[in-house]
């Protein structure tokens, strides 16, 4: 690693970004700045839909909006691969997705309920354009997956993450709950605008292969892919005018149909997979045992990402957000997670590499248990502040930090297990797609949290966070009972 930002490679005289080729900066910044807009009006998203100068709805109703906007994010990150793939190429698809996101944002700075749903929806659509792309292109920059530096550039990518991630709060956050919100969605939008700037400018530093475009649909095939897309969308026009005109129409209207697609879709996508006449026995059996890993991995984000929304929500009402006398912003929470990820990835990454000289590594289930148990125990330690606000009493900062702690070491020790599963159990024929089915886990787990949220469930109750920590302890203890038989089915995986 070099000791500096760009340092002359030795073998090429080239200047390189800490050992690494130019373009990595490019696209470090890129997803830097990408997070920071996205994080920033995530953390602010649940406290504006329920505050009284904001929209003023009820937690439900919040959380339900901020669940299936999550899951939206990710289930679009498969037709954003696809566009990469198939339409734009890469490079192009990173750049239009910046400029969508960006005026996402701008829309979200305007003062009307009507705009800040159009603008979430911008976000959303943005945001998966970019995800699927902007990480194959950093694969790009490297000679293939036998060059040495690979994995570091990948690590250092996912650095620039997190750094947008713990800023963005601190920021758009106190600005957003301090000053004015839109005035925190639009510092979103400038942050995204930084991004796509210098993203352009970089661009002399990728790899060409980033402008190819993989598999460049035919006339026949784009002509059909028009056709319809314009029908499916006409069809949704006459719909949801009709439901306006006729005064029907109200936000489930929207969000109910979103939350039943994001759970049926995972279920079509891997059934579609395991009827596939064309894989073998041994593709078919690893199948078999990834859908287990894929079911759990649901459970997992359905409570994960409730940090983001019921955890905010108790902490504006009922925790005591206060440090040695000295208040911050709610939305400052958000900020947890990823610094304790930047201070707890490389600790877990030697750990793992310590116990494998020894003989010692947990495999790829017991880790994925672990997870999901201690994912569990955090809602456990949630019934704790919720137990004191129950009792009239404002909960302490720390109980709220303890939880995104735990939660914290849940993700390091599933997440990345889960990433390198899929890519080892995935078929041949679907190498490229599997990581979209992984994202479809995400999906799947927010969008039933949105349907409980829909259905009236109170998930800041004391009986239904027990419930959802029981279901997810229970699942892990499964998935390890069992670890014999998911073995039998991983084949030569582990």
């Amino acid at each position: 690693m070099a000791s500096s930002l760009t340092k002359d490679s030795p073998s090429s005289g080239e200047k390189t970004f800490f050992g690494h080729p130019r373009g990595l900066a490019t696209l470090f910044m890129t997803e830097m700045w990408e997070r920071f807009s996205y994080y920033g009006m995530r953390a602010l998203l649940p406290l504006y839909l329920i505050a009284p100068g904001g929209l003023d709805m009820d937690a439900g109703t919040a959380t339900a909006i901020y669940s299936v906007y999550l899951s939206l994010v990710y289930l679009l990150a498969m037709p954003g691969g696809w566009f990469g793939d198939r339409v734009w190429g890469p490079r192009k698809t990173v750049a239009i997705a910046g400029g969508v996101i960006m005026l996402g944002h701008l829309t979200l700075a305007l003062p009307s309920e009507g705009t800040f749903f159009a603008g979430l929806g911008l976000v959303a659509i943005g945001s998966g354009l970019l995800k699927s792309n902007i990480s194959t292109m950093v694969g790009h920059l490297y000679d293939g997956p036998e060059d040495p530096r690979r994995d570091g550039g990948f690590t250092i990518f996912y650095m620039g993450i997190n750094m947008g991630a713990f800023a963005a709060p601190l920021v758009i956050g106190t600005v957003g709950e301090n000053v004015n919100w839109h005035l925190g969605f639009a510092l979103a939008a400038l942050g995204m605008g930084l991004g796509v700037v210098q993203f352009l400018i970089g661009t002399r530093h990728l790899n060409e292969r980033s402008l190819v475009v993989p598999k460049p649909l035919s006339k026949d095939e784009r002509a059909a892919t028009l056709r319809k897309s314009m029908i499916w969308l006409g069809v949704a026009a006459v719909f949801y005018i009709g439901t306006v005109v006729t005064g029907v129409y109200t936000l489930n209207w929207l969000l109910v149909p979103i939350t039943i697609a994001g759970l049926v879709i995972p279920v079509m996508v891997l059934t579609r997979i395991k009827r596939d006449k064309e894989l073998s026995a041994a593709e078919q059996s690893k199948m078999t045992g990834y859908i287990w890993f894929f079911v759990a991995a649901a459970i997992f984000w359905m409570i994960y990402d409730q940090g983001g929304s019921t955890l905010s929500i108790f902490a504006e009402s009922s925790a005591e957000n206060s440090v040695f006398g000295w208040d911050f912003p709610v939305s400052w929470y958000q900020s947890v997670n990823p610094v304790l990820i930047m201070a707890l990835a490389p600790v877990f990454a030697t750990f793992w590499l310590a116990l494998n000289r020894r003989g010692k590594e947990p495999s790829t289930i017991v880790k994925f248990s672990s997870g999901l148990v201690l994912v569990g125990a955090s809602f456990f330690v949630f019934l704790m502040p919720l137990t004191i606000a129950g009792d009239g009493h404002k909960a302490a900062a720390m109980w709220l930090v303890a939880i995104y702690f735990i939660q914290t070491v849940a993700e390091l020790t599933l997440s990345p297990v889960g990433l390198s599963v899929t890519t080892k159990m995935a078929p041949e024929k679907y190498a490229s797609q599997m990581m979209g089915v992984w994202f479809l886990a995400v999906t799947a787990g927010d969008c039933t949290t949105g349907l409980l949220s829909l259905a009236g469930v109170g998930l800041n109750g004391t009986g239904v966070v027990a419930l959802e920590a029981t279901l997810a302890v229970a699942a892990g203890i499964a998935i390890f009972m069992y670890r014999g038989k998911v073995k039998q089915l991983m084949g030569d995986v582990r």
